[in-house]
């Protein structure tokens, strides 16, 4: 029987938190890249960084919609699996090219290893919401990044025998690819930001992207804060700003290009307070030791909030609490910096031990 184990991806949450167990598997990873994240930016970069490598089949399913993503990487990834006759396949997270990957090993009677499984933010409006149910659901193995995931797992009627609590390979891959002080110094200075001095925001999920009004007020807010702002702009992002007219907007922060991993989570480190409506950054956050505003309704991380993360809506709170946050300054940064990794260290071994048992 085959050893190898085919691991799917497609976005930059998906490429950081599989690094690590890619690297870790060696010539037995059957790389497959659904080119979900299709910005050159936002994907071949992190391979690069990462030291993924070149991936075995390369698809290019990006800017098409929901439906035509998740059907096309389907189809592709059912004939690779056909094909190649992997003893797994490795999915990530919520995203179109998770949820291809497990309906291909559906498909094909592959048995499924899901990573960073159990996460629900109990908001349906969000697509990734209904992905990672339905990648639960069809996985052989949920691998839960904490204990409240697993419990979240138990509780929707899942089997204890096909759930393991690995923790998160996150704390892997950061240690992998962090920059030096000195290469953060120079990211500051680059970005004409002082240390501590900056607020780090990404928007890109569709409820403020694709919002005109949330958008407007998600930026009015990032210009009216008493620091700059950084704000590498994700192409949906700017898309709709354009259409939206928020230019004026835009020009009053120090807007850049999507960056590399090393430069995001370094710029990330040196920052007095991140503003996000990603699921990763909330994570991030816990690592780098700052304090994150999630600009949604709901968080699928309901362990970090009050500690490294606060939720807060389009509008006024997102100002007031940054003021609040920026105020708490040195203090503030050390009471988080005393505060442990809540999802756990050695995550790569145990995800990869829980294929080798699946696979085996």
């Amino acid at each position: 029987m085959s050893s190898r184990v085919a691991v799917v991806l497609g976005t930059r949450p998906e490429m950081i938190k599989l690094a690590p167990v890619i690297r870790r598997l060696g010539e037995r990873a059957l790389v497959v890249h659904t080119g979900q994240h299709f910005d050159a930016n936002m994907s071949q970069a992190f391979l690069d960084q990462l030291h993924i490598g070149r991936p075995h089949l390369h698809l290019e399913v990006g800017g098409s919609t929901r439906g035509a993503q998740i059907g096309r990487a389907t189809e592709a990834i059912e004939q690779f699996l056909l094909q190649e006759q992997p003893a797994a396949v490795v999915v990530q997270g919520d995203t179109n090219s998770g949820l291809a990957g497990a309906l291909a090993a559906n498909a094909t009677g592959t048995p499924l290893v899901h990573l960073e499984a159990g996460l629900r933010s109990y908001d349906r409006a969000m697509p990734e919401e209904h992905n990672r149910v339905l990648i639960d659901a069809l996985s052989d193995l949920c691998l839960a990044p904490h204990s409240s995931n697993a419990d979240v797992l138990q509780r929707e009627g899942i089997p204890s025998d096909r759930i393991r609590v690995t923790g998160s390979t996150l704390l892997d891959s950061l240690a992998m690819i962090m920059p030096t002080a000195v290469e953060r110094a120079a990211l500051v200075a680059e970005h004409n930001v002082q240390p501590a001095q900056f607020v780090l925001a990404t928007i890109h999920r569709a409820e403020n992207a694709d919002n005109a009004d949330n958008l407007r007020a998600i930026l009015s807010e990032l210009v009216g804060l008493p620091v700059p702002v950084v704000l590498p702009l994700h192409p949906r992002t700017r898309k709709r700003a354009d259409e939206f007219g928020l230019h004026p907007l835009l020009d009053q922060l120090s807007v850049c290009e999507p960056m590399g991993y090393r430069e995001f989570i370094g710029l990330a480190s040196e920052a007095a307070v991140i503003v996000s409506d990603s699921g990763g950054v909330q994570e991030e956050a816990t690592i780098v030791k700052r304090p994150v505003l999630i600009v949604r309704n709901s968080t699928e991380r309901p362990e970090i909030l009050g500690t490294f993360a606060h939720l807060v809506a389009p509008g006024p709170t997102i100002g007031a609490r940054a003021r609040e946050l920026l105020a708490g300054g040195a203090a503030l940064r050390a009471e988080l910096q005393a505060l442990p990794y809540p999802y756990g260290h050695n995550a790569t071994a145990a995800v990869v031990a829980a294929i080798d048992e699946l696979s085996g």
